[in-house]
């Protein structure tokens, strides 16, 4: 295992709290005869975007598996030493952002166990539901937990299988998660892939010349050279080893139930999903958006980087001209340094600047995908004033997140949620807009060319296609939410 550093405290930078967070990237790769650390590095590179708090990556030769992983970006955490030092065949790796526990070391992935006969690895994207009785069952057994995060737990209960075979294991350990989960396990000789039931994280398979690479997205696969196969079925194992890739499927597939913030924010824009390219569905959801909220202006501007294909297709659409209006500083991400009281206050400025010889004296349709707790859009807003505009028009790309995620996304309180306390007018009195108007459901659901039957929409409308547990899941909501019939 890599050498351990001292715990760490979460890197400041500077949370944008008008997007939801995701949980994690997952990358896996079986290539023998490749270095294979390098490509799980670049991969998870293309993945960065999905977790920024740790990184780390897992390889095995056939007979042991070294790990290496550390708080910070990927590019802080590796370089060409340790990378030389990660020598073998088959490799998984993880960037990760905090849902379910706090933001240390111990929490890094991957996971490290031992199991009989060798080790695992695992790396895991998502939420359970059932960790408090998972992690009893696991004290209740005399093992000692590291970290505090639900993904050990997983692997707890993996190491704890007596079967035949790690797939066995792996396969009757699905039957005890509840919850969203896209996993990741290496054993010494196998890379295997799994996704629960509803299919609510992604991952998708690609082929590596004679090898196979496992991932969130597919902009990972594009990255290191994979051709896209098809995505991992809801329920679906993979075992990939030196006889190929098979699959089993473990469990009965339920009602499809894909994060639709994969289609609004989360994927990267050069990624598909379902097929489909996102950029492109991003560009349709601003057309929609354009026919559903018009308004009289003279430059469209995206909120970069997340709102721009959205405001292409509102201008393209409206007929308004697009332009940027804004800055982004592309190198501030998360760092080790904390800004000083003075630099804090100034909030967005780190990360934004206005173009004043643009917007001064223009009426702005400014577009963004989603509004989560509006004190980002407030201070956007108070730039742009500042700056000269004479109206801002704020259209969002999505329709208001009302209801808690209990999935693997940040927002498990209604409290979070300016929708929830708020209705569109006071939203927008409180941002500071000159109007302010969402996608509809309906809308949205045109411009991913699919059906609502293919998404959770819980975050919209508070129907739950996994079973909620018990209050601690609930978190604050205020009605018990409608459950999502297959």
């Amino acid at each position: 295992m890599g050498d351990r550093l001292r715990d760490t405290k979460p890197h400041n930078g500077l949370a944008d709290d008008d997007h939801p967070e995701e949980a994690c990237g997952v990358f896996g790769v079986y290539a023998p005869g490749q270095d294979v650390s390098r490509l799980t590095y670049f991969g998870l590179h293309a993945l960065q975007h999905r977790g920024q708090e740790s990184a780390g990556i897992a390889v095995a030769d056939g007979e042991s598996t070294v790990v290496f992983k550390d708080m910070g970006l990927v590019p802080q955490v590796f370089d060409e030493s340790k990378l030389a030092a990660l020598q073998g065949h088959v490799a998984v790796g993880h960037v990760r952002y905090s849902t379910t526990g706090s933001t240390r070391w111990e929490n890094a992935q991957p996971i490290l166990k031992v199991i009989e006969g060798g080790t695992i690895a695992l790396v895991h994207n998502g939420n359970l539901l059932n960790s408090k009785e998972l992690r009893d069952e696991v004290m209740t057994n005399g093992h000692r937990l590291r970290s505090t995060s639900d993904s050990e737990l997983i692997a707890e209960a993996v190491a704890a299988r007596k079967t035949d075979s790690i797939e066995a294991a792996v396969a009757a350990t699905m039957k005890r998660l509840h919850g969203a989960y896209s996993l990741l396990i290496m054993t010494e000789t196998q890379l295997i892939g799994i996704r629960d039931a509803y299919g609510v994280r992604p991952l998708s398979i690609g082929r590596l010349g004679d090898g196979w690479v496992l991932a969130s997205e597919t902009c990972a696969l594009d990255i290191v050279g994979a051709e896209y196969e098809r995505d991992v079925r809801p329920g679906e194992l993979v075992i990939i080893d030196e006889n190929g890739l098979r699959s089993i499927q473990a469990l009965e597939p339920q009602k499809p139930s894909l994060c639709v913030f994969e289609f609004i924010y989360f994927a990267r824009p050069d990624s598909k999903v379902f097929g489909e390219s996102l950029y492109k569905s991003r560009q349709r959801m601003g057309m929609e958006l354009a026919k559903e909220a018009p308004v009289h202006a003279d430059l469209v501007m995206g909120l970069p980087d997340s709102g721009t294909p959205a405001a292409i297709g509102f201008a393209r659409e409206s007929g308004i001209p697009f332009g940027e209006g804004l800055i982004k500083n592309r190198y501030i991400g998360r760092t080790f340094i904390e800004p000083n009281q003075t630099l804090r206050e100034l909030g967005v400025r780190l990360k934004l600047n206005p173009l004043r010889d643009v917007i001064e004296g223009k009426r702005l349709v400014v577009i963004d995908d989603s509004i989560v707790r509006g004190n980002t859009s407030r201070q956007i807003i108070g730039l742009l004033k500042e700056a000269g505009a004479k109206e801002v028009h704020v259209r969002i790309s999505s329709p208001p997140v009302k209801c808690p995620c209990f999935y693997g996304i940040d927002t498990d309180s209604e409290s979070q949620l300016i929708a929830a306390q708020k209705d569109i007018e006071e939203t927008r009195e409180f941002i500071g807009a000159d109007s302010l108007q969402y996608l509809s459901f309906d809308g949205l659901v045109r411009a991913t060319g699919r059906t609502r039957g293919d998404f959770c929409l819980a975050c919209f409308d508070g129907k739950y296609p996994i079973r909620l547990l018990d209050e601690q899941h609930m978190g604050k909501l205020a009605l018990e939410p409608q459950v999502a019939k297959k």
